[in-house]
């Protein structure tokens, strides 16, 4: 385990390391977890134990092999529907489902059909990239099966499949590389990204692994003072999926306490810049099947594991919109799901203006991504991805995040079994729910852990595992001092007298 550079982050007048204090975490010294589940190899690390001696085995390659182990047991599990095969409703029996498989064949990938030039896509541009990219390698492989003997030869869904699975596996350590540098002196608390029961289940059932590596990469790139890259990246994640948006929200709120909101213009500009880039070429040449993204995304009902739709159910469609004709848009329900979303953006607000010390770059922007996914109207079950990098760093303790883990796993069982149906020994809609419901007062308990650490900085374990650590992701934030707060109902508004090394304020 070699020594983490301490990167700009890293307070230059902390305490030095020793035996007693090594120049990081040790998880089986502070977690109750860890420490239990050492004794299968010998117990806690010893307190003469040499720590950052090893010369390969480091903290990053450890997780990096850790994340390849679980994403190689994600395959295992969804191999079985690479094929397409689905007879006797093998994709429930079998917990395999993933969007791809279905998807290349409305798409008409297989006969050469371009996302958005060809075939109309309710994803955003950047994600039917990775589908063309994904159906031109196979394509590909699949030319060359039939010319080369050597080779297997496998239906075009599958090859597209495997193809599919290798580019998201490509992201997910993207993603654990990027998470361990804003991790600071915690470098192991990446393991909890790498070891997640929630990328072993999701991995593969969709793309969402593209945008949760581009905007992990904004955050690193934010952490390094670089608010331009940071932007772009996060503007690219926007492209693959909406949610990076939100994190782009968290800079913002954080800026504006700091007085740093030129900083955050310039990455909010790189950003537009970005998600224009990949998105105009599109607009231009197929400007209906672009627009189908927005249009469907107002169109489409409370997806089933969303908490409207356990409202919608149990009340028999008598409330909101009522009765829906298909292709309907529920207007009402968009206007209610509007108005929470600014109410948690408020509270967010209100939080990180009036919490004693500023607050951390990932627990505002976990608070704001987990509200938005409890009070929308769609919570696919693989959105668990967009949130696992951000609880992590926001509140990195094991048994808060395997609990909520194992909650976001039971949903994905539940749904499987609920689809099936009760004719073919599934289970009926309220055991679907109750999942739901406990996966939902899970996230809300976590969100409530997040934000009495913010009002309470003494019980962020990342405050204070070393002391003068403000926030090992803050990037220009770090170490400049408050300029817009709230204290009670006043508003204080000071000046900037500090700008970090690197900064657009210099």
């Amino acid at each position: 385990m070699s020594t983490i550079p301490t990167g700009p982050s890293a307070p230059a007048d902390g305490p030095a390391a020793s035996p007693d204090r090594p120049d990081r975490v040790v998880p089986s010294w502070t977690d109750p977890v860890v420490a239990q589940a050492s004794e299968a190899v010998g117990g806690p690390w010893g307190r003469h134990a040499v720590v950052g001696r090893a010369p390969f085995w480091t903290p990053l390659r450890v997780c990096l092999l850790f994340a390849s182990t679980v994403l190689a047991f994600a395959w295992l599990k969804q191999a079985p529907c690479a094929d397409g095969n689905w007879t006797g409703s093998l994709q429930y029996t079998h917990l395999c489902y993933s969007d791809p498989v279905p998807l290349f064949g409305v798409y008409g990938q297989g006969e050469g059909a371009l996302p958005y030039l060809d075939a109309r896509v309710e994803y955003p541009v950047l994600t039917g990239a990775v589908m063309a990219l994904a159906a031109l390698v196979s394509g590909w492989y699949d030319r060359l099966a039939a010319t080369v003997g050597v080779l297997p030869a496998v239906p075009p869904v599958e090859s597209y499949t495997v193809v599919t699975a290798l580019l998201m596996s490509l992201c997910a350590l993207v993603v654990v590389r990027a998470v361990l540098p804003l991790t600071g002196r915690r470098p192991w608390d990446t393991a909890m990204v790498a070891l997640s029961p929630v990328l072993l289940v999701y991995a593969f059932n969709n793309w969402d692994l593209l945008a949760v590596a581009l905007a992990t990469l904004g955050m690193w790139a934010w952490a390094r003072q670089r608010p331009v890259l940071a932007g772009a990246l996060l503007g690219l994640g926007v492209a693959a999926k909406l949610y990076p948006v939100l994190v782009l929200g968290a800079l913002f709120l954080l800026c504006l306490r700091a007085g740093l909101l030129r900083v955050w213009l310039r990455a909010a500009l790189a950003a537009a810049g970005a998600w224009l880039a990949v998105n105009l070429p599109v607009a231009l040449l197929a400007p209906e099947n672009w627009g189908w993204f927005f249009a469907f995304s107002r169109q489409r009902p409370a997806n089933p594991e969303s908490i409207w739709n356990v409202l919608l159910t149990v009340t028999d469609n008598r409330v909101l919109d009522g009765p829906l004709a298909e292709g309907e848009t529920p207007s009402v329900l968009n206007a209610v799901v509007a108005v929470l979303l600014l109410a948690l953006a408020a509270w967010v607000a209100w939080l990180v203006l009036t919490a004693p010390v500023r607050p951390r770059v990932a627990q505002v922007a976990f608070l704001l991504v987990a509200g938005f996914l409890l009070l929308n109207k769609v919570y696919s079950p693989q959105y668990a991805l967009w949130l696992l990098p951000l609880a992590v760093l926001a509140r990195p303790r094991w048994r808060s995040l395997l609990v909520w883990q194992v909650s976001e796993a039971l949903v994905w069982v539940l749904t499987m079994l609920y689809y099936l149906g009760t004719d073919n020994r599934g289970v009926e809609v309220e055991w679907f729910f109750l999942a739901v419901l406990v996966r939902d007062a899970v996230v809300v308990a976590l969100m409530v852990l997040v934000a009495r650490e913010m009002r309470r900085p003494d019980d962020d374990v990342v405050r204070t595992s070393w002391p003068g650590v403000d926030d090992p992701a803050g990037g220009p934030l770090e170490g400049a001092r408050d300029v817009v707060t709230l204290q009670g109902t006043r508003l204080r508004v000071g000046r900037a007298e500090w700008a970090p090394e690197g900064s657009a304020q210099e």
